[in-house]
């Protein structure tokens, strides 16, 4: 069974059990930075990027990591206010689970800023910075569709969604229904399969669609992390090959990783939706700085991200954040 933590994460998770949180500079701005998990590539990239760009800017970074326990991640969020950080970025568990802790730094009158999943419908003030996840995801599985058009051919598709808790996950399913509801005459959606995030509900889901669908020829996943499972499922059932082969089974995923990037480079994955970390990175401490300073910022500001595949691959792969992480 795949690994629920890619190796990359592990090296990152013991490097900051080895280091330590140093004592920050009590002249400097110190911006609490708080993440559910960093369970996958996407989120360890995002961690990375952030304490990169503090340390530019000549700011302290206060970190915690709440290991998917939504209670202490709110008690972190009450320890940040104590120590009277300058401003908060916080990824949360879900959309409801973050809302207490907009109320709790609207209190103390420090900005908050919500990292890549928004908040649930609420009264308080708060700016997310978040990917189009259903623009890109439409696009991604629009360029697969024109690619199963052109050939001629009657795809069986299925589609690996994320945990429904997850707002995220809501869009990447809404924008992939939306782009083969134009294709309904060459694509059949014979296969939904809820993973909740997981790779041993996501393999278990896939195997068995694949022996109930054995035709199955086009697959979209929510999220690249979950690739290590389908692709040891496509393996099982001899569906792994090559773009071109007759047995290719045209893919495509969301996110833009490491392991995407080198089935992209390896000629197995069509397609692949990009969230452009460093520009979410960027843009959350940006929205923090300047609700600081009393300027007037959209509540939510969006990564327009792009998709990737093997037409523009040369030209766009420096962009693709999980080819640094691959370097």
């Amino acid at each position: 069974m795949p690994p629920s933590v890619s190796s990359p994460c592990v090296l990152f998770l013991a490097l900051l059990v080895a280091t330590g949180c140093a004592e920050p500079d009590p002249d400097r701005l110190k911006i609490g930075v708080a993440f559910d998990t960093l369970q996958t590539e996407y989120w360890v990239a995002g961690y990375e990027a952030l304490r990169a760009d503090l340390a530019r800017r000549g700011i302290d970074m206060i970190e915690a990591i709440a290991d998917n326990d939504s209670n202490r991640q709110l008690d972190q969020i009450h320890a940040f206010i104590a120590r009277q950080v300058d401003g908060i970025i916080v990824a949360p568990k879900d959309a409801m689970s973050v809302v207490p802790m907009i109320h709790a730094a609207n209190r103390s009158r420090i900005p908050i800023v919500i990292y890549n999943r928004p908040p649930s419908a609420n009264d308080g003030h708060s700016v997310t910075v978040v990917a189009d996840n259903y623009q890109i995801a439409k696009a991604t599985v629009t360029y697969m569709a024109e690619k199963a058009k052109a050939s001629g051919k009657h795809y069986k598709a299925m589609i690996l969604i994320g945990d429904l808790g997850d707002i995220n996950a809501i869009q990447r399913r809404d924008g992939f229904d939306a782009a083969v509801s134009e294709y309904q005459d060459i694509l059949e959606v014979v296969a939904r399969v809820p993973t909740e995030w997981s790779q041993e509900i996501a393999y278990a889901g896939v195997t068995n669609s694949l022996q109930i669908h054995p035709d199955i020829n086009f697959i979209f996943t929510s999220s690249d992390f979950l690739f290590s499972s389908l692709v040891s499922a496509l393996k099982n059932r001899g569906k792994y090959a090559k773009i071109g082969k007759p047995n290719h089974v045209l893919l495509g995923g969301f996110d833009g990783d490491s392991t995407a990037y080198r089935m992209l480079e390896e000629g197995y994955l069509d397609a692949d939706g990009v969230q452009d970390v460093y520009f979410e990175c960027a843009a959350s401490l940006d929205a923090v700085l300047d609700l600081r300073q009393g300027k007037k910022v959209a509540s939510i500001i969006q990564d327009p991200g792009f998709v990737i595949h093997q037409g523009n691959l040369a030209e766009k792969k420096s962009l693709m954040w999980g080819s640094q992480v691959a370097k």
